[in-house]
């Protein structure tokens, strides 16, 4: 028998959902998608490749530090999703314009999974995100399996930029980890901005003797023969035994779906090939 509602509850408004939704990064683009709320979605930035349908079927008005502002108002946005401080400057003309922003700041793991849950809230499909967060912890767990079978973890160095040379943010460090190896740079991990994680010795690498590079050189491709060439390390454990990888920005550098299942397998994938090699080593 259902409840009869009480005279204040029936005159109560029920909530309402954003419908159009302007997201001005790729990661609340693809979170969208994977919730299968991607109708909500009138706009997207132009630095979307996840998912690749996304970029048939919706109007691309914004780069990450700038955005077509008189087109995105002329999509009547009730919801513009942002990322970091960055794009500040964005969401405040959006404001002034008198638009709905949310400007999430997830620099973690746990932060990337809350940040799901909460968007998942917001457009209604609270359920869906937590099978999805519970999807992705049961992927951890059996990485963290997987690793606690290896005789060692391998060091590693994460590279997200090579002019400044830049370590990789807290989230990195942490599917680092997950999957089995550890941030020789986990101490500078925790600096939200690229500034705050430079490394301004290069001599710095060499003393902490990675045995495992990998670069994810945001927007370029990475140049393996060129880490190899700097100064001093040659001797690298990773550099005499050819252990330098790829893994494409897009899958591991934006803070949402992509990093917590194809970007943490990426570096499981690596650690295992490395402790293959280490195996077969005389």
């Amino acid at each position: 028998m259902n409840p009869v509602p009480s005279p204040r509850q029936a005159c109560e408004p029920a909530p309402r959902l954003p419908e159009r939704i302007v997201c001005l990064t790729e990661e609340s683009t693809e979170t969208l998608y994977l919730l299968g709320e991607q109708r909500r979605i009138v706009g997207i930035s132009g630095f979307t490749v996840r998912p690749p349908q996304a970029r048939r079927e919706k109007p691309r008005v914004s780069a990450f530090t700038s955005a077509n502002i008189e087109r995105i108002v002329a999509l009547r946005p009730d919801l513009v999703l942002g990322f970091s401080d960055l794009q500040a400057d964005i969401a405040r003309e959006l404001i002034g314009r008198g638009i709905e922003v949310w400007i999430s700041n997830q620099r973690s793991v746990a932060e990337i999974l809350g940040y799901v849950l909460r968007l998942g809230a917001m457009v209604g499909a609270p359920r869906r995100a937590q099978r999805l967060v519970a999807q992705w912890q049961a992927g951890f767990e059996r990485l963290r399996r997987q690793a606690a079978a290896w005789p060692r973890r391998p060091r590693v160095y994460f590279e997200e930029w090579d002019q400044p040379m830049i370590c990789g943010i807290r989230w990195v460090s942490e599917l680092i980890a997950l999957a089995g190896g550890d941030d020789v740079f986990a101490e500078l991990a925790e600096g939200a901005l690229g500034a705050q994680r430079i490394i301004h010795d290069s001599g710095e690498v060499p003393r902490r003797a990675p045995e495992i590079i990998v670069g994810s050189w945001c927007g370029k491709k990475f140049q393996p023969a060129r880490v190899a060439a700097r100064p001093g390390w040659q001797d690298i454990p990773a550099v005499r035994d050819g252990q330098l990888h790829e893994i494409k920005s897009p899958l591991i550098l934006q803070p949402g779906p992509a990093a917590l299942s194809d970007g943490v397998h990426a570096l499981a994938a690596i650690f295992a090939q490395w402790q293959a090699s280490c195996h077969a080593r005389p």
